[in-house]
């Protein structure tokens, strides 16, 4: 007799079906976790967090190359190094920031986002919890 266990959440409901029919997928709200707006905003906002510091660490060796072959001003590689690499760091925390200063209300919210940080964190925090006590 098979053991009887709770499904993965990318695992089918019932395997019987996932062998003889396709998955369908479903378009209503309720079967999606995050909503269509919402992702999109997510997805703007780490584009633009994410892409611009990520330029600006790529253009710190252009500019420090020019400054060097030019003879403007001698520029110490580690320090060329450090600040690109400030600037992927910065890359790399405007991700989170991305996905967590997006509002999940209809509205997009203000600009920035700040004020929905604090809400979305404590979401996390549910759904983490709400996962590990479902195990």
């Amino acid at each position: 007799m098979a053991d009887q266990r709770k499904p993965l959440p990318f695992e089918p409901r019932n395997s019987a079906d996932a062998t003889t029919k396709s998955p369908k997928r479903s378009t209503n709200a309720k079967s999606q976790p995050i909503p269509k707006a919402v992702a999109n905003r997510m997805a703007r906002r780490v584009a633009i967090s994410t892409g611009l510091p990520s330029v600006m660490g790529m253009a710190v060796f252009v500019i420090s190359y020019l400054l060097v072959t030019r003879g403007i001003y001698d520029v110490p590689p580690g320090l060329t190094l450090v600040t690109s690499g400030g600037f992927f760091l910065l890359g790399l925390v405007g991700l989170s920031y991305g996905v967590l200063s997006a509002s999940w209300e209809p509205q997009p919210g203000t600009l920035l986002g700040l004020e929905h940080i604090k809400p979305n964190i404590a979401r996390m925090r549910s759904s983490i919890k709400a996962q590990k006590s479902a195990s």
